[in-house]
């Protein structure tokens, strides 16, 4: 009797450990499927690598433009601290010394000559087809509604599709099409519109810049390409180069201190 009782135990054991294996019709159960990144930490994940960092940073910036068969470029120091920035022309010599503070999304410029600063719009633009938002660090968590609408590629890299709405008036775009990579969380391209949701310029993203954080090297941007949806051939391109980890003062990024 009592080799019966274990027999049948073994046997129901079996049974019950088959029915969670073994999906109806006799084939193995597929694994839960991992549950996908939502638009908020995508946002959050790819802003570090365009300068959206929690201590300083700095890094230098050439904003080149070619139209009209011309060519035009402005090179500029770029530091980060928090959601302020400050960005300074270092050459040409016709541009050395214009500066632009953003604090938060409160954008002002200076030049020599000019008695004070001047309160002006991220969504002006500054050269080209790059608008004064495009060269101080990139908070699209911070600026932008974001909802995941599909997955596509881009070139050979799978990547989720993300629509972006403005928060608010007084950021650089009013929507934008946002493809963010899969495996490592990167902005490889954006589309940038209108507020009635026509697209007026685009841009491709390149990574091949480092920067170490916290003891761990990380990928950053180094390449923004801005290309005009209507004008063909016309595009701007930003290059970034020596992004490093800074402690920068809170005088740096005060209105008050731009005049000097």
């Amino acid at each position: 009797m009592v080799a019966e009782t274990i027999l049948l135990s073994l046997v129901l054991g079996v049974t019950n450990l088959s029915s969670r294996v073994y999906a109806k019709g006799g084939t193995p159960s597929a694994p839960a499927a991992a549950t996908p990144p939502s638009a908020d930490d995508l946002l959050k994940d790819s802003d570090k690598a365009r300068g959206a960092l929690e201590g300083g940073i700095s890094w230098e910036i050439d904003v080149e433009t070619f139209e009209d068969g011309g060519q035009n470029k402005v090179h500029y120091l770029v530091k980060v601290k928090g959601v302020d920035a400050l960005a300074e022309a270092i050459s040409p010599a016709r541009n050395k010394g214009e500066t632009m503070l953003f604090n938060d999304r409160n954008l002002w410029f200076f030049k020599p000559g000019l008695k004070k600063p001047v309160a002006i719009s991220a969504r002006q633009k500054l050269m080209g087809q790059a608008a004064n938002g495009d060269i101080a660090s990139t908070n699209y968590y911070r600026d932008y509604e974001g909802k995941v609408i599909g997955e596509e590629k881009v070139g050979s890299v799978d990547c989720f599709k993300l629509e972006l709405k403005a928060k608010a008036k007084n950021v650089t775009y009013d929507g934008i099409r946002y493809w963010i990579s899969k495996k490592d969380h990167l902005g490889l391209k954006a589309e940038f519109l209108t507020v009635s949701g026509d697209m007026f310029k685009s841009a491709l993203f390149k990574y091949m810049n480092k920067v170490t954080l916290d003891g761990k090297s990380m990928q950053f941007v180094s390449e923004m390409d801005i290309l005009d949806a209507l004008k063909q051939g016309s595009h701007t391109v930003i290059t970034y180069s020596n992004p490093k980890p800074e402690n920068h003062p809170d005088s740096q990024f005060n209105i008050n201190n731009l005049v000097r």
